[in-house]
């Protein structure tokens, strides 16, 4: 089962791209996953839509060939990053790879209330006509990790059990979320 995951922080230190390191780590005998350079995306376009750059179609590509798409975002301002909403973008024109494509949402904050909002928003955006994507339902399944620093440890490792078991979890349940 390959997955791609989609990191809505770009900066080195991201907690976000901490936990999707983890999980490739820890899940690997469950799946691949690789996650995708938003990053290096132009910002969209609707003039290049029908011909986008090179780097805007490998991505579509990658997004398409997967079984799953993992969303592991930060929140800024209340919202969804701007590196991630153009993604999104992207991913809703023309060919609209993610529709009816299983997604699962994660979240990692310093602050209390993790992701909520952000991840609120998301969901709301995903279920877009152009995105249409199978989202995890998220009762029981809100992977909102907050108050990082006493969750991972200095060198970047989630360590808190609680949270580490609840990921196991809701892993599961995105598995076989995929196989339906």
């Amino acid at each position: 089962m390959n997955i791609v995951a989609l990191v809505g922080s770009l900066r080195n230190e991201s907690y976000n791209r901490k936990l999707a390191e983890f999980m490739r780590e820890r899940y690997k005998d469950k799946f691949q996953l690789d996650i995708a350079d938003i990053g290096a995306l132009p910002h969209y376009n609707q003039d290049d839509e029908l011909d986008p750059p090179d780097v805007v179609a490998a991505f579509k590509r990658q997004v398409a060939d997967a079984d799953g798409v993992l969303i592991v975002t930060p929140e800024y301002n209340w919202s969804v990053p701007g590196v991630l909403k153009n993604a999104l973008d992207w991913l809703s024109r023309v060919d609209k790879v993610l529709v009816n494509k299983p997604v699962m949402i994660a979240g990692v904050s310093t602050g209390m209330m993790g992701t909520i909002r952000a991840q609120l928003h998301l969901r709301q955006i995903l279920q877009s006509p152009g995105l249409a994507a199978k989202v995890l339902p998220p009762a029981g399944n809100e992977v909102l990790v907050n108050v990082a620093n006493q969750k991972f440890d200095e060198a970047g490792n989630l360590v808190d059990v609680a949270t580490i078991e609840f990921l196991d979890q809701v892993i599961e349940r995105f598995i076989q979320w995929i196989g339906r």
